[in-house]
């Protein structure tokens, strides 16, 4: 069963990643941050066009990958860091779901992001 929710900790990478890695790829990505990708946490990763993502989590029994990909609308660009330190940053999970769904999470109107 997937399951994502409040408990779980959503840690969203600052910089565009190559989202034709696999389950093994990423987890050694999340290893190289020090961090323990069967922690239960869940590591959303964007690709550099901000159309595509990818959740890495494990789950009791495995590791679950979700992608999703934008049809006519792009990620916030607010996710990606301006400055050179890359790593993983916490997100809340109504910030995630926000950013999964193409909205804006800082804005008034929570507009969509079209294609620019």
């Amino acid at each position: 069963m997937f399951s994502l929710n409040e408990s779980n900790r959503f840690m969203v990478f600052g910089n565009a990643v190559d989202l034709r890695k696999g389950i093994e790829s990423l987890c050694v990505f999340v290893r190289m941050y020090s961090m323990v990708p069967s922690d239960g946490s869940v590591y959303v990763f964007l690709n550099r066009d901000r159309t595509r993502m990818k959740l890495l989590h494990w789950e009791r029994g495995g590791y679950v990958i979700f992608y999703k990909r934008m049809e006519r609308v792009r990620i916030s660009r607010t996710v990606f860091r301006t400055d050179t330190v890359c790593g993983f940053m916490l997100m809340r999970r109504d910030e995630t779901v926000l950013l999964v769904e193409g909205v804006a999470g800082s804005s008034r109107r929570r507009k969509r992001f079209n294609f620019q």
